[in-house]
């Protein structure tokens, strides 16, 4: 059979661009669909990147210039069942839907998960309530990817100032960049109290390199394209997979059906919608979805496929987040840096106080996840929150409410639940007239006693830096719905951009969903290359890992895997 290409992909985000650079570069051709616009890279030779991105929070924060637009591609939440069919929609932890996904929009840190992370139940053990497992591979099985990605996407960091991280083969391609002022305070804070912070692992270049310039600490990352593409992840993998010849890239293209042969074991190709919402198919010998934990289960159930263990969409993962605001006296100059420069990682490791609150609480164990150390909003969003009137011009001088503040976010490990989910809503439709999905979410008791136990201890670190003033709060609220939750709906879904776990992968076709080559269990040449594959969420960023695995999955399926790596001696 002629087919159009040897692998089609649906998504050019981190997961979708890895693939694509590792097929390419092993001799295969690919063709990748993306939803969204492509404001990323040019799509004839020399592919450069574009120049379309600016310093624009009404853009990028407010109109959707990234996409989706929830008015379009409406999402829903609720808690459970007792919510009724929804409790709001719009914008439910919607991520980028634009040419390089969510690692345009990201702040670019790329931490690697540690050993213990590979076997949380072997670790730590069961949870009554959750589906405590571990996973089907090790950190020695990913580390030569992990490795690979690194030097791929470029990634500044030390790789000898975390204390907590696991063995490496060797350092990081670039040396960290500059400190942000507030961290110097936060950090140094952090230390006199007995905690271990140390420069964020990034993707945002500290030095040329691969072509592209270093960061100019503009101070918009997060939420923001790069202007000068400092960032690596993913123009550097799409980059070269379009320069082999190899890659087709296809923006505004909306993946509608995965089409099966008549045994409805093997995929044959993808049917989409173009812009002027023309149909046409692609065919290929693989089909790999990197769609992102929440599109991905959402593909498949509208098609109805993969599903037999009847675990797509299931054990949904987000990180709680614990954040700790602190209020100073002078200012920090928060909108200079790259949104986080320093993190510590004390709260993923289990001391005596941390198991006395599990025991307090009648749990097993407590495990909180990586704190960042960074800024408030930008001047938009201060704006608005200052009333009008006379006093509206001095208070956005003075600053209290950016300039003054700095911000820990604690991305809480989130224990995987069956009944946290994403399936298909009965009555929302997006643009397209397709069902929206629909999120099902609530945190597991675990999630709450780990913030609880650390919030103070955050506070304690923001005062000890000098703050006048500290408070913490989560996303979600993990308490009972306050009237003021009801005026303002949308802040009771979670806010963290983090989505995991919702085709999990295993060794058991009757208890995961994709195998730990991520391939699907029920048709073999359907895979997945993103965060749904995911065992648990542990506390650190998904991007490095999902990256990692998707360069894994691609290696293997070519017959091209990384040598396993040696531990260093020592």
């Amino acid at each position: 059979m002629t087919v159009d290409a040897r692998v089609v992909i649906v998504g050019s985000g981190p997961g979708g661009a890895t693939f694509a650079e590792a097929v390419t570069r092993f001799g295969w051709d690919c063709i990748i669909l993306e939803k969204g616009r492509n404001h990323l890279i040019e799509l004839e030779p020399p592919y450069a990147p574009k120049t379309v991105f600016s310093n624009d929070e009404i853009k990028f924060v407010h109109r959707h210039v990234l996409g989706p637009d929830p008015l379009l591609e409406p999402r829903t939440y609720r808690r459970d069942g007792g919510d009724g069919d929804r409790l709001l929609v719009g914008d439910v932890n919607n991520l980028p839907s634009t040419v390089g996904g969510g690692g345009v929009h990201a702040d670019g840190k790329l931490p690697r998960f540690r050993e213990e992370d590979f076997r949380l139940r072997s670790s730590y053990g069961p949870v009554e309530g959750a589906a405590v497992e571990d996973w089907p591979i090790s950190y020695d099985d990913l580390e030569p990817y992990y490795a690979e990605v690194e030097r791929s996407i470029g990634v500044a960091g030390d790789h000898t100032a975390n204390p907590f991280a696991s063995w490496r083969s060797g350092p990081y391609p670039m040396p960290p960049g500059p400190d942000m002022y507030g961290a110097t305070l936060s950090t140094a804070a952090a230390e006199r109290l007995g905690l271990h912070p140390y420069p964020a692992p990034t993707g945002a270049n500290s030095v040329p390199y691969d072509g592209r310039p270093a960061c100019n600490n503009c101070g918009f990352c997060g939420l923001y394209g790069c202007p000068i593409h400092a960032k690596g992840d993913p123009v550097a993998m799409l980059g070269r997979a379009l320069r082999t010849g190899r890659c087709q890239l296809r923006p505004e293209c909306v993946a509608t059906e995965i089409l099966l042969d008549r045994r409805g074991r093997r995929a044959t190709g993808v049917r989409y919608l173009d812009a002027e919402l023309n149909s046409h198919v692609v065919t290929a010998e693989y089909v790999v979805l990197a769609c992102g934990a929440f599109e991905t289960p959402r593909l498949l159930l509208h098609n109805g496929l993969a599903n037999s263990s009847g675990l797509v969409g299931r054990h949904l993962m987000y990180h709680v987040q614990t954040l700790t605001v602190g209020g100073f006296h002078f200012r920090l100059h928060g909108h200079r840096g790259r949104s986080v420069t320093h993190l510590h990682d004390d709260h993923l490791v289990p001391d005596r106080e941390a198991r006395r609150a599990a025991r307090e609480a009648g749990l097993p164990w407590i495990r909180g996840g990586i704190v960042e150390h960074g800024a408030a909003a930008g001047p938009v969003l201060e704006a608005k929150n200052y009333p009008p009137g006379p006093a509206h011009n001095p208070s956005m001088h003075r600053s209290d409410l950016r300039d003054r503040l700095w911000v820990f976010t604690m991305q809480g490990e989130d224990l995987p639940q069956p009944t946290n989910r994403v399936d298909l809503d009965p009555a929302v439709r997006d643009v397209w007239g397709r069902p929206a999905g629909r999120v099902t979410y609530r945190p597991h008791r675990h999630e709450v006693v780990a913030s609880a136990h650390v919030a103070p201890i955050l506070e304690q670190v923001m005062l000890e830096a000098g703050a006048e003033w500290s408070f913490s709060t989560t996303s979600p609220p993990l308490g009972p719905i306050t009237e003021l939750d009801r005026q303002n709906p949308l802040g009771l879904a979670p806010s963290s951009k983090h989505v995991m776990g919702t085709c999990r992968m295993g060794d058991d076709p009757a208890t995961s969903v994709v195998d730990p080559q991520g391939r699907f269990h029920d048709i073999e040449n359907l895979l997945c290359a993103d965060s749904s594959v995911f065992v648990s969420s542990t506390g650190y960023g998904p991007t490095l890992t999902l990256a990692a695995l998707a360069l894994r999955a691609a290696c293997l399926l070519t017959g091209n895997p990384l040598p396993r790596t040696n531990r260093p001696v020592g």
